[in-house]
């Protein structure tokens, strides 16, 4: 019987930080999961490198169910983003080796396909309105059926949601960006572009839009009353996702679909929101969601309710999340929408064997395992660099609830 023999944890930054395990067995195979937390990356470097690795050394890597209740449970301070992401980066790099070893991709294993492709969103965006109709229609040429839309709010320094550049990367100084914030200010201009997008491109595409957690009940529930005859895909964070309460009254007073989650960890968090309909898109991720296991029994939970998924898959997310992300999103029966945004290139030399991109969808290798390889030399170039995600604060200089 083959065992766990080595378990190593991987940081890189090409372009931005990325935290990997990786596990090897008594038989040569190895398996890739990904660790990144966005910002707080050494805390799950040390957690598994001083907690969990240590464990690994000797057991068999096919009892991955055991594994995961032995990490979850062993721990007795149990759930957090530290630990369940710490938790998902082991189970996918097992996930890796039992299809490796099958010689499968992962996704055959866990049902195989139910779709030809994972449909994705593209994320448009634009410091105006004109620069963001532009984006739009960029995105139309490369031929997205789904579409996030964020302008810059006129007036503030700062505005989630707004690519500089190629690609949209918030966590990009060494100390957190305070970025000013009027909700008056947004929920006076947001209904307005939106519109200007249907008006522009009409309704044979999805529409989506980030809110980012920046409303109160009422106000998120405003703002989606506002935009029903936009016919939203979704509204994504709305408000605050801990308090699981204001959902209920944003339900209440608008028909616009909501989708939550990707700060959330675990089936716990999301019970009530799944169990009382309170959303229509569940957003948490195979990596910040204690890994493939877990994550299979949060989207079972949502299809028992009409709930569907829309992963969180945003450039914190390192290529095999993505990989893992389009293994499960193409095996569930409740799939919605997967997030995706393109990595550097310097990513792409580190991380092998990503995901096709083609039509607006993406498609999972048929190689066995993820079908991913790490590049130790390339990695080696690019050395951890401490960034950290914007804040906004109020006009008045107090702190805003993100």
């Amino acid at each position: 019987m083959a065992t766990i023999e080595r378990a190593e944890v991987l940081v890189t930054s090409p372009g931005r930080n990325f935290v990997t395990l990786r596990i090897t067995t008594s038989d040569g195979v190895t398996g890739l999961g990904d660790a990144t937390l966005n910002g707080r990356e050494l805390a799950v470097a040390s957690y598994l490198e001083d907690h969990l690795a240590p464990l690994l050394i000797g057991r068999d890597p096919a009892r991955i169910e055991d594994t995961w209740q032995y990490l979850y449970k062993g721990a007795y301070w149990r759930r957090g983003p530290v630990t369940m992401t710490a938790i998902a980066a082991v189970d996918v790099a097992l996930w890796d080796i039992k299809g490796k070893v099958a010689g499968l991709p992962v996704y055959q294993l866990l049902g195989g396909r139910s779709r030809d492709g994972v449909l994705v969103y593209g994320h448009a965006s634009g410091t105006d309105v004109e620069e963001l109709l532009d984006d739009v229609a960029r995105y139309q040429e490369q031929g997205f059926h789904a579409i996030r839309a964020q302008a810059a709010v006129p007036g503030l320094s700062g505005s989630y949601g707004v690519r500089k550049g190629q690609l949209y990367e918030p966590a990009a100084t060494h100390l957190p960006d305070e970025q000013a914030w009027s909700t008056e200010a947004y929920l006076d201009f947001a209904p307005g572009y939106l519109a200007e997008v249907r008006e522009r491109f009409g309704f044979g595409f999805h529409l989506l839009h980030d809110v980012h957690h920046r409303l109160t009940p009422i106000e998120a529930a405003r703002f989606g009353k506002s935009v029903e005859e936009l016919r939203l895909f979704w509204m994504e964070d709305p408000t605050p996702a801990e308090n699981q309460e204001a959902f209920r009254l944003i339900r209440q007073h608008t028909t616009t679909p909501i989708a939550t989650g990707e700060v959330l960890n675990s089936i716990w968090d999301v019970q009530g929101l799944i169990t009382e309909q309170l959303i229509d898109y569940v957003r948490t991720t195979v990596v910040h969601a204690g890994g493939i296991t877990h994550l299979r029994r949060i989207f079972d939970l949502a299809a028992l309710y009409g709930v569907r998924t829309g992963s969180h898959g945003a450039t914190d997310l390192s290529p095999v999340t993505v990989a893992a992300a389009v293994h499960v999103d193409i095996s569930v029966p409740n799939f919605g929408i997967q997030e995706h945004m393109g990595h550097t290139a310097e990513t792409y030399e580190v991380f092998r064997g990503t995901p096709r991109l083609e039509s607006g969808m993406l498609h999972p290798s048929d190689e066995p395992g993820l079908g991913m390889e790490y590049d130790d030399e390339v990695a080696a170039r690019f050395p951890y660099d401490a960034k950290y995600l914007p804040v906004a604060r109020r006009l008045d200089g107090s702190m805003h609830d993100w």
